[in-house]
């Protein structure tokens, strides 16, 4: 016999080994949150309120200034809102008490006027009868 060459079988495909999936990556990091301020609202509210209620600006100020203390943060809005507050209260008193001087000083002129025989005095340009001025 002679040797005829067998046929070979024909090589099976190999069955292909699934892909290796890797782990999902990561969350994007994000900033960590702004450490919280305590005061700095009550210190922006101060500032802004010391300039049409002085008086109610110097408390949210202290208020604002002794929390962000507490917790050993610096709160610049809530120092200036007393700062504030504390001025225009001054110049606040100053302007009702030379107001509340010229009324008086105004208003007891003409009483002495009536007083010492006038009919009608004259306040802020306008004629006023002594009658509605004193009661006789």
């Amino acid at each position: 016999m002679t040797d005829t060459p067998q046929p070979q079988p024909e090589p099976q495909p190999q069955a292909q080994a699934a892909p290796a999936y890797t782990a999902a990556p990561a969350a994007p990091a994000y900033a960590p949150a702004p450490a919280k301020q305590p005061g700095k609202t009550i210190g922006i509210v101060g500032f802004i309120l010391a300039f049409f209620m002085p008086l109610i600006g110097v408390i949210l100020g202290i208020i604002g200034l002794v929390q962000s203390r507490k917790a050993g943060a610096k709160n610049g809005l809530a120092l200036a809102a007393i700062i504030v507050g504390a001025v225009l209260l001054i110049l606040e008193v100053i302007l009702l008490l030379t107001v509340f001087s010229f009324l008086w000083s105004t208003g007891m002129g003409a009483a002495e006027a009536c007083m010492n025989g006038a009919q009608s005095v004259t306040i802020a340009g306008q004629e006023v009868p002594c009658s509605e001025i004193t009661n006789p």
